[in-house]
């Protein structure tokens, strides 16, 4: 079998793999993608959108990616959003914002975003080698070795960019897990992220397409508070999604009991404002009263109907008893995780190459001289919104530049 050698091979050709063949100067690039064709996640992000970052300021993007926030500091000050939307504009490629701060092509089409991609990969004259998985890699004598079904590959530095667990249809299917053990390193445990959750017994399936804005979110685990959360939350036919448990869900585990502040006001203050109002106007029927509390009219009905309370009851009317009922129903309302949306639903995996093997500052690996990880193959999951693209351009970036730094 023939042996070709290159200065560097990157394996995989999604976001960061294609990004960092672009950026990589001086000697042959050989880039690897398993599947007959490139960026097949790329495709169907965004639904198809493809939304590229976040218009945020970058000290705001330093909360959205949990433990990873401190590692990630180098390659997002480095190559931040403005910089990306620069590439993009710089290649034909405008974009546009919409009113929650996503960044999107101004087409609104993944395929425009690969498209410039792949043309950058070509003007660069990047080798890209499609339909054709990596069967094996080693280190030796200071090279890398690459199999594949067809050929062996060598170089001086590799760079692992094989995405995660999530949609495994597209190619992510843990492989650079595998190369990362092979070669030395570790991993934190996988599960998926950034997916809806389904709820045992549920009740609410007639409100699939009912959401609630900025509420908090709090999961219970062996009867303790494990953690808690704020975001947007949408009512689906078989339990949760919206930013706000996309988000949470990385922490979430079937028989975790999730309680939900429907009305954004704690118990306390909530019942004070029931007896205050029923002793001011205690004709005014509860319906009437619940209105200030921004309830979805759907919602509201349903749980009023769920504690066996008229909507037309005069809050002098309520009784002690279903007054506490309603406190717990709309400030703590339980819901029990049957299970959380399996990798062929979620958007990103949490876990993956443990983070304190890896120079923040370089993306090169701390125990194999001349490794480089970039992407969600590390332990990086960020939140929904364009945090987990951007977090691969700019790991990528950062990768590239260290490697074009080395004499």
């Amino acid at each position: 079998m023939k042996i070709q050698e290159f200065n560097t091979i990157i394996i995989g050709a999604g976001p960061a793999g294609l990004f960092a063949s672009i950026h990589r100067k001086g000697g042959k690039v050989l880039l690897i993608e398993k599947k007959p064709s490139a960026g097949r996640k790329l495709l169907i992000a965004g639904q198809g959108r493809c939304n590229l970052t976040h218009e945020g300021s970058i000290s705001a993007f330093m909360s959205r990616y949990g433990n990873a926030n401190k590692f990630l500091k180098n390659a997002l000050y480095g190559f931040d959003n403005i910089k990306l939307i620069e590439f993009f504009h710089n290649h034909g490629l405008g974009t546009v914002v919409d009113k929650n701060g996503k960044v999107f092509p101004e087409t609104e089409r993944s395929v425009d975003v690969l498209k410039v991609l792949l043309d950058a990969c070509i003007k660069a004259r990047v080798r890209l080698l499609a339909d054709e998985p990596v069967l094996k890699v080693e280190r030796i004598n200071e090279k890398f070795t690459i199999q594949t079904a067809n050929s062996i590959y060598t170089s001086r530095f590799l760079m692992i960019a094989t995405g995660g667990l999530s949609y495994p249809a597209t190619g992510s299917s843990g492989d650079g897990y595998r190369f990362a053990t092979d070669l030395g390193h570790s991993l934190e445990p996988q599960v998926p992220a950034l997916s809806p959750v389904f709820i045992r017994d549920f009740t609410m399936s007639e409100l699939a397409g009912v959401s609630l804005a900025q509420r908090s979110i709090s999961i219970y685990r062996q009867n303790r508070k494990f953690a808690e959360h704020r975001g947007d939350i949408g009512i689906t036919h078989k339990g949760l999604s919206g930013p706000g448990i996309l988000d949470f869900s990385r922490h979430m585990q079937a028989g975790d009991l999730l309680k939900i502040n429907m009305i954004d006001t704690n118990a306390d203050e909530f019942r004070n404002a029931i007896i205050a109002q029923a002793s001011q106007s205690g004709k005014q029927e509860i319906q009437t009263f619940l209105k200030s509390f921004e309830l979805p009219k759907s919602l509201l009905r349903f749980l009023l109907e769920e504690l066996q309370i008229s909507h037309s009851m005069p809050l002098a009317m309520l009784t002690k008893d279903k007054r506490i009922q309603l406190i717990a129903s709309l400030c703590e309302y339980p819901f029990l995780i049957d299970r959380v949306g399996g990798y062929n639903m979620a958007m990103a995996t949490h876990g993956g190459v443990k983070l304190t093997e890896v120079s923040p500052k370089t993306m090169e690996s701390k125990l194999v001289p001349g490794l480089y990880f970039a992407g969600e193959v590390l332990d990086v999951d960020g939140d929904t919104g364009g945090y987990n693209l951007q977090a691969a351009f700019s790991t990528a970036y950062l990768a590239a530049n260290s490697m074009n730094a080395k004499v």
